[in-house]
């Protein structure tokens, strides 16, 4: 999105092709707790043994795409595996945890509507209704350039 020529301040409406991420910043500032909604995204043996500490371990994960190695938290390690799962995305999870998802899933990786369409079976057309109105939700914000 960026500003029309002549008229600073004011954004160009997002299209299909606007890229999307997770604006971990929004999460700061709002009044929901980000620790307990990504346990919601989880296998339910694997949020049961995470909702009961709060202790913080880090571990390796290796990326089985990259072969990267990287550091995760305990919760963020639970994340990648249930993203690993067939079901994480399907029919049945709303369209906003479904989008949710699949940035858990690409690292945050900014994507716009016509991408997110072919990792979620949902209309671009409504995803991009639904990111561009004027309620954020769950801090899926356009990228601003």
């Amino acid at each position: 999105m960026t500003a029309t020529a002549g008229k600073p301040g004011f954004l160009v409406k997002p299209t299909l092709d606007t890229k999307y991420h997770i604006d971990f910043g929004w999460w700061d500032k709002s009044s929901e707790d980000l620790r307990m909604y990504l346990l919601s995204h989880l296998l339910p043996e694997q949020r049961e043994r995470l909702s009961q500490t709060d202790e913080e371990r880090t571990v390796d994960y290796i990326d089985p795409d990259t072969g990267e190695v990287m550091q995760l938290d305990e919760l963020g390690l639970a994340i990648q595996i249930a993203a690993e799962d067939p079901n994480f995305i399907n029919p049945q999870t709303s369209l906003v945890d479904s989008i949710f998802r699949v940035f858990l899933a690409n690292g945050n990786v900014p994507l716009s509507p016509r991408e997110l369409e072919e990792r979620t079976g949902r209309s671009a057309q409504t995803i991009l209704k639904t990111l561009s109105g004027g309620q954020v939700y769950k801090g899926i914000r356009p990228i601003l350039t």
